[in-house]
């Protein structure tokens, strides 16, 4: 473990690309040097991002790759890409100096950290260019295209850090892979293979290493790390940075990993969709893990693995309302004395933070006993663009071998399914529609040859998620009666497999509406309209 100074306990702080490009002043000048007074931290960047992820600098340095490969023909494009990332970074380095005095005390640091990042861009250039001769990058050459996003924002955000007063040095992970399990791709695989998720506690411990060289200043870990054997991004996917975050946090034996976002934390359901949408102070990590597959962007399955298992409680906050209490998710298997989030008095008469016990902050929650039962779902989320698989078994088909055909299908053109349900003789699958369309057109033509196929699409999951949920008696009722009622038809239905989900398949068209009436009548939480019924005056007789 690292020794943290002052004897001042680990914190762990993770911020999104967009947090970064709209809140870069607030996060650098004010969040983190409040937090840097109590706790030693640890600061985890994404690439910055815009105001949507296709304007992002991952998604920027992805088009690179699609440049590259297609060869010397789109070779101006590649290099006006490439300069774009740089342009975007300098201004946003250029926009933190912008203030007259900052300048003045610190132009050494501003300087050097332009420098840095044009070599950045112009080593990406020219790995870029030779690429383009040959028209085709391995996935271990795009991880190393990919990782420049996070090492120029790690470069930016400790620059600015140190600027304020903040003593901070960037980190760079792009090669802790190889430095756990040594240079070789076959030793890579084979130990990610026979490790499974312990690979990432190995790497944690690399993670220790390089924290302990920052000294006293703060490390801003860049969030992508590698170079995986088969691609971050196949392996781990797009969420890769809370995974970094998780290791970090799992590094140090951190109190806390925070995960700033641009929202106050979990939803009863999607508040852009659900206008009566309440926030969740807690849910558990199972019910978290849950909302992100089927719907909600919340936390990476991955990271939550990670926390389990070192019990390191997680909080997700609002880079917009610091003050924020947000939402924390305890681990399953809590610490002998865990505690809830500190929360003041409400007459302001005592500063001073009142510590409740995580029983009575779970109880209060809507958590009943040891085993956190609920007496009601938590949330409902959506998945949308979604593809309903219906295969018919001919005669000429055994039954026995019938779904290990079809999943065998599945698993050669890389669709996963994510909701099944079966009979003797037919399978209905619910699959997330592949980007490569021809990937479904090979999918249909290989089930055709032991069985009828048909493919429904347009669909949406809505998906109810409580904590041990199997145990509510009568709760599938609720359900299909509040869709009922809103002449809402259903095409699937999934429950058992998980003891805190009932998910369904509906119409596209329909799953707005679904969202709505199992929120008002199953999670017992009013529409607005509902709310502001109960205050109309009537015609009242005296």
């Amino acid at each position: 473990m690292v020794t943290a100074t002052e004897t001042k306990p680990w914190l762990v702080q993770k911020y999104g690309g967009t947090s970064l490009g709209k809140l870069l002043e607030t996060i650098c000048a004010t969040i983190i040097p409040q937090y840097a007074t109590g706790h030693n931290l640890i600061v985890v960047c994404s690439a910055f991002s815009g105001t949507i992820k296709a304007s992002g600098t991952t998604s920027l340095l992805l088009q690179c790759i699609s440049y590259a490969e297609l060869g010397l023909d789109s070779q101006k494009r590649l290099i006006d890409l490439v300069d774009l990332i740089k342009d975007n970074h300098l201004n946003v380095l250029q926009a933190f100096a912008r203030s007259p005095s900052r300048i003045a005390a610190h132009a050494q640091i501003f300087d050097d950290t332009a420098s840095a990042i044009k070599k950045e861009c112009e080593g990406l250039k020219s790995f870029l260019l030779a690429a383009q001769i040959v028209g085709e990058l391995s996935a271990r050459s795009k991880d190393r295209v990919i990782s420049i996003g996070e090492k120029l924002a790690s470069i930016i955000v400790a620059a600015c850090l140190t600027s304020t007063g903040t003593p901070a040095k960037p980190v760079s992970l792009d090669n802790i892979v190889s430095s756990a399990f040594g240079g070789s791709i076959h030793d890579q695989v084979a130990a990610l293979e026979r490790l499974g998720p312990n690979f990432y506690h190995v790497l944690a411990d690399q993670i220790s290493g390089r924290i302990r060289d920052c000294g006293s200043a703060i490390p801003i870990v860049t969030g992508f790390f590698g170079i995986m054997p088969d691609s971050l991004i196949q392996t781990v996917g797009r969420g890769y940075s809370d995974l970094c975050a998780a290791m970090c946090a799992v590094a140090v034996e951190a109190e806390e990993l925070q995960i700033w976002k641009e929202v106050d934390g979990i939803f009863t359901a999607d508040p852009r969709k659900v206008p009566s949408a309440r926030l969740l102070s807690t849910v558990t990590d199972e019910e978290a893990t849950e909302l992100t597959y089927y719907g909600s962007e919340v936390i990476h399955p991955l990271t939550m693995d990670q926390i389990r298992d070192a019990c390191i409680p997680l909080r997700l906050k609002n880079v917009f309302k610091p003050s924020g209490s947000g939402t924390i998710i305890y681990p399953s298997t809590p610490n002998p004395t865990p505690i809830s989030p500190a929360s003041t008095s409400s007459d302001g008469s005592d500063d001073s933070p009142k510590i409740t016990p995580l029983p009575s902050f779970m109880l209060k929650n809507g958590y009943h006993g040891a085993e956190q039962e609920r007496r009601k779902p938590t949330a409902v989320t959506v998945k949308d663009d979604i593809l309903l698989i219906n295969v018919v078994c001919n005669r000429n088909t055994k039954s026995q071998g019938f779904l290990t055909q079809v999943f065998d299908r599945l698993e050669r053109n890389k669709i996963p399914a994510d909701l099944v349900a079966t009979s003797e003789r037919h399978v209905s699958l619910a699959v997330q529609a592949p980007s490569d369309p021809t990937a479904l057109l090979r999918l249909k033509d290989e089930l055709e040859r032991f069985g009828q196929v048909g493919i429904t699409p347009n669909m949406s999951i809505v998906t109810v998620v409580g904590h041990k949920m199997r145990n509510m008696v009568g709760v599938s009722n609720e359900i299909l009666s509040a869709l009922a009622a809103s002449q809402i038809n259903i095409y699937l239905i999934s429950q058992g497999a998980s003891k805190i989900n009932i998910s369904l398949v509906v119409g596209a068209d329909d799953a707005l509406a679904a969202m709505n009436a199992i929120h008002s009548e199953v999670l017992k939480i009013p529409s607005h309209k509902e709310q502001e019924n109960r205050f109309i005056p009537g015609p009242w007789l005296y």
